[in-house]
């Protein structure tokens, strides 16, 4: 475990049985009201995804825009917002997908992502992979290539890597569990 890892785990709180009985709340907040350990995330980021090509940064609503925006503004590039189906108020393109128990949209602008295009996903926490998935489907459908995956925190044992593995894009994570 590197330094930033174990200043990461230092700070995110975990709370048991939230939002129900039986689950292990991952709370970032602690993290958020840092600005040291919030700016070495952000380095870290950067730090991950050296050398690689990155012409855009797609966040997925809501924990995505944390280190998703400020990670494009350091990067120099645009930020795309993936959001639930209905968020966004221009023309869309749109990828259904499947949870354990019903099923999920989520939607991009028709603008966002130009052909050939190379943009990194991101999200707060890596999970079973599914609405990771659904954004790359998203490029995917607009012509851009999924260069990346980038997640604050990986549940390994949920096997959400095995979702991104068809998509041939590094995954990057500061933490796992």
């Amino acid at each position: 475990m590197n330094d930033l890892e174990q200043r990461l785990k230092g700070a995110i709180r975990a709370v048991p049985d939230f939002p129900k009985p039986g689950i292990l709340f991952l709370d970032i907040t602690p993290l958020l009201e840092d600005p040291a350990l919030g700016r070495a995330t952000l380095d870290g980021f950067r730090e991950a995804l050296a050398g690689r090509r990155i012409d855009a940064i797609a966040g997925i609503e809501s924990r995505g825009f944390l280190f998703g925006m400020p990670l494009a503004l350091a990067l120099d590039v645009p930020f795309v917002t993936v959001r639930k189906k209905g968020k966004l108020p221009w023309k869309t393109v749109s990828h259904s997908y499947d949870l354990e128990y019903g099923s999920a949209e989520v939607e991009m602008h028709v603008d966002s992502v130009r052909p050939g295009m190379h943009v990194m996903v991101h999200d707060d926490l890596l999970a079973t992979g599914g609405t990771a998935a659904a954004a790359a489907e998203l490029i995917r459908k607009q012509g851009g290539v999924v260069t990346a995956f980038s997640f604050l925190i990986e549940l390994a044992f949920l096997n959400g890597l095995d979702r991104l593995r068809p998509y041939g894009a590094e995954v990057v994570r500061l933490v796992t569990y």
